[in-house]
């Protein structure tokens, strides 16, 4: 999915024609809202007997200092919890809101990442909450959205040796969920349809896509759904030897097109790595399950009017390419038929396969009995390798087309 949001940095321009008061769950600074509810408020009041200004703010937060409001705007000084509440009153806020400019402020003020982080994710919560209550969002489209435990629940049906009871779920998932929101999202994902029971076995399999229409999903719960998965990421930092994780960083100055490129070549190893992972899914399952999140952001505006010029001087690849949806799941559950020919044409060239493991933060412990190594491969097999890899190379290409 794609969603145009506003530079941040940049307060959003408040037109003299139509006078709209600022939205506070629009900002991700407290100062940037109080910024443009300043001006809003002083073109509100323009022609009146007495202009909105700094004073008429103090006073109706209870403040001495008249210029108070001016130097929290300019950074010059932080609001401490009293004066959130003080804040809060002079904004006209109700209880709900004040929690949230609460929840804004700590975030904007946390110097250390972990504890914005933190603030971030309480936030996001709590915005999703307000809009589910207003009816903002709708609570149907809610709940087709897994959270990060039914995520992951949804992924380990592909792990070896899975036993679907809540208290071995619980230590495989290594204590991050409690037992009753991993049995609300067991039950949530059957009774949806993603995953199934089999009536004879009694094994749980996967039925279909977590998101079937991912165009559909609200804003905001896709942000809820990325920062939980993120976060888990934070977290491996701390918990998980670097033997056992993947992570890496790159701070780099790139035109718009020279970014438009790189976000086009990450989509598609992205939908590369999800493609081959399915396939080999289908023959054999994994060990544990591991969450890959990729992330390539802005973290400074363009100096104005630099890349206005940069737009006309460099070859943009086609909108086409750009312009590709974006969606939660990269690839839909294939059907049963299609399952069948895979199978048929991977077996073809099982002997001489050899899976490539992709190193990412782990996001469960593997499952006991652990899956057995396997066996390396004989002389003979080894002799006919040379013979069989334009036919290896023909059967991966046939499989990969079935999921295209």
């Amino acid at each position: 999915m794609q969603h145009n949001q506003p530079e941040f940095g940049k307060g959003k321009e408040i037109s003299n024609t139509s006078l709209v008061p600022p939205v506070l769950s629009d900002y991700m600074s407290y100062r940037e809202y109080l910024a443009d509810y300043y001006q809003y408020k002083r073109k509100a009041s323009k022609g009146s007997l007495r202009q909105y200004n700094y004073a008429v703010f103090s006073a109706a937060a209870n403040i001495k200092s008249p210029n108070y409001l001016k130097m929290i705007i300019e950074g010059k000084r932080n609001l401490s919890e009293d004066m959130i509440g003080k804040f809060g009153k002079a904004l006209g806020f109700n209880k709900e809101q004040t929690e949230e400019f609460r929840l804004l402020v700590n975030f904007t003020q946390a110097t250390d990442p972990a504890d914005r982080n933190i603030f971030l994710k309480k936030m996001s919560e709590h915005r999703v909450g307000v809009k589910l209550k207003t009816g903002e969002i709708d609570r149907k489209s809610f709940e087709k959205v897994p959270n990060w435990v039914a995520w992951i629940v949804y992924a380990m049906v592909d792990q070896e040796g899975v036993s679907f009871d809540t208290a071995s779920l619980k230590a495989l998932l290594r204590g991050k969920a409690s037992e009753d929101e991993i049995e609300n999202s067991l039950q949530t994902l059957i009774a949806s349809g993603d995953l199934r029971r089999d009536e004879k076995t009694g094994e749980i399999k996967k039925a279909r896509s977590l998101t079937e229409s991912p165009e559909d999903i609200p804003v905001a719960l896709v942000r809820k759904l990325q920062s939980q998965l993120m976060y888990l990421g934070l977290e491996s930092i701390y918990q998980d030897q670097p033997t056992e994780r993947e992570f890496g960083t790159l701070t780099m100055s790139l035109t718009k097109a020279e970014f438009e490129e790189i976000k086009f070549k990450l989509r598609q190893m992205r939908k590369g790595l999800n493609k081959d992972n399915s396939i080999a899914r289908m023959k054999s399952k994994g060990e544990r399950v591991y969450q890959l999140n990729i992330q390539l952001f802005p973290v400074t505006n363009a100096v104005a009017g630099v890349e206005a010029s940069h737009q006309h001087s460099h070859v943009v690849t086609s909108g086409l390419e750009m312009n590709i949806a974006e969606s939660i799941i990269e690839a839909a559950a294939p059907s049963a038929e299609a399952v069948a020919k895979a199978e048929a044409v991977l077996a073809q060239a099982a002997e001489v396969a050899v899976a490539q493991p992709v190193a990412m933060a782990p996001v469960t412990s593997k499952a006991q009995p652990q899956v057995a190594p396997t066996a390396p491969a004989s002389k003979s097999d080894a002799n006919k390798a040379p013979t069989n890899v334009s036919s290896l190379a023909s059967a991966a290409a046939s499989a990969a087309e079935l999921f295209r």
